[in-house]
């Protein structure tokens, strides 16, 4: 965990501001584009946002958060209620959406979905790497970075305003593609659909604020043998593995509990496991605080 303190809360957009934290103990850890942190509050919740300043400074993180009016307390209470000079516990970076290299890219961002491909398009652009941005929203005035985006980019940066010149049309986009690119698109749940609908999936990179719906089969009891103690936890049908662990003094980061944000990541050394998440989990991990098991039996790294 890394201290910082809160050196800026700017109005992006309606409904966004964006925060600047500073290192309070010295420059913090380093991340690459489409790196997320755990920010936890002065309200004792914790909630992961998109980095999106530049990742070669390593004095700052800067994030943006939209004021969710069904909001569970974290965009409420960041809006209404932070104030510069607070100090707020930082998690490492942890990346779920890197940027593959690629000799193009064409990027797509809805609404506060602009947040990771931020540094990406300044990551490819620096890089000389032909890139374009399409940003789409109700309006400019509710598109956080549009102006920022647009005097810096110019035209690699195409928006979209729904009250101005409608919706891009992902067809079109699709047939338009380079062979040789790359997309990169993080938004709403209907504008990730629409995407899915119309790219290749083998050059489609996505990334979910929220899940989406996926259907199992019902749950039912298994055990959890942590190798490194020697217990064995039993999971209920009606209790996720992270709370059955929690339960049983296996404290583990958790921050979105929707399989969307990595931190409650663990080993798996034996047993197979039913991967529920959003992210893809790599071999030998699994999320606990969605995925569950296929076998009777998982042996974790605990």
């Amino acid at each position: 965990m890394q201290q910082t303190i809160l050196d800026r809360v700017d109005r992006v957009a309606e409904d966004v501001v964006s925060l600047v934290l500073r290192g309070a103990d010295g420059p913090l850890a380093s991340w690459e584009p489409g790196a997320h942190i755990d920010l936890n509050l002065p309200n004792w919740l914790t909630r992961q946002y998109s980095l999106c300043g530049d990742p070669a400074d390593r004095e700052r993180y800067r994030v943006a958060v939209r004021h969710d009016r069904l909001s569970r307390g974290g965009s409420e209470y960041i809006h209404l209620f932070l104030r510069p000079g607070r100090t707020m516990g930082v998690s490492l970076p942890r990346n779920n959406f890197p940027l593959v290299p690629a000799p193009e890219y064409l990027f797509i961002a809805g609404g506060i979905g602009i947040t990771p491909m931020v540094p990406m398009l300044r990551a490819a652009v620096e890089a000389g790497i032909p890139a374009t941005l399409v940003y789409a929203g109700r309006s400019v005035a509710t598109m956080p970075f549009a102006g920022e985006l647009r005097a810096t980019y110019g035209d690699r940066v195409r928006v979209f305003a729904a009250d101005e010149r409608g919706r891009p049309d992902f067809t079109v986009l699709a047939a338009e593609l380079s062979p040789h690119a790359l997309v990169y698109c993080c938004g709403p749940a209907s504008m990730l659909d629409a995407v899915e609908a119309a790219f290749p999936a083998e050059r489609l990179h996505l990334e979910r604020f929220r899940p989406s719906v996926k259907t199992f089969a019902p749950n039912t009891a298994f055990e959890v043998s942590c190798v490194r103690t020697g217990r064995t936890v039993p999971v209920a049908a009606d209790e996720s593995v992270l709370d059955a662990l929690t339960h049983a003094g296996y404290p583990l980061p958790s921050g979105c509990r929707e399989g969307v944000c990595g931190s409650c990541e663990i080993g798996v050394l034996d047993g197979e496991p039913e991967h529920r998440d959003d992210i893809g989990a790599p071999a030998g991990r699994m999320y606990p605080c969605v995925s569950r098991a296929l076998s009777p039996r998982l042996v974790v790294d605990l």
